[in-house]
């Protein structure tokens, strides 16, 4: 159930984001949620999007270097201590969360989150467990 995360080593220079935003949008690629990390030569960016074939694709063809991988998709109530709960669940699992970033959802009552952890379906079966729903690819071509 776990969901594919597009990280792309980038140069930090001027006009990068734009260019890969740019190119995301020309093929109707449309950026779910999104995260980045930088040095001050490199950085990372971490992206969920609704066609990840071809994001990968069209950022491999012009000459990005990208890496895919599965990551945790969690959706938690929209109130203080929600994402404490969630993290809480995975804490008493002992799932260690290497990073998270929330994504962009469209809804009042509910924030979605993008977990990395060491093993997914360990972390997938004890928030489910504990009555949190998970993300699927199924729902982010809904957002």
């Amino acid at each position: 159930m776990s969901i594919k995360q597009l990280t792309v080593f980038v140069e930090n220079k001027q006009g990068t984001m734009v260019s890969i935003t740019d190119l995301l949008a020309e093929n109707n690629v449309n950026i779910r949620a999104l995260s980045i990390a930088e040095t001050e030569d490199f950085g990372i960016l971490r992206l969920i999007v609704n066609d990840e074939a071809s994001a990968e694709n069209t950022l491999k063809d012009n000459g990005y270097l990208i890496k895919v991988t599965e990551v945790v998709g969690v959706k938690i109530g929209d109130a203080p201590g929600k994402l404490s709960a969630a993290l809480g669940v995975l804490d008493k699992s002992n799932i260690n969360v290497e990073y998270l970033y929330a994504f962009m959802a469209r809804t009042e009552k509910h924030a979605y989150v993008v977990l990395r952890v060491e093993d997914n379906a360990k972390a997938e079966r004890s928030l489910e467990d504990a009555g949190f729903h998970l993300i699927t690819e199924q729902d982010i071509n809904k957002l």
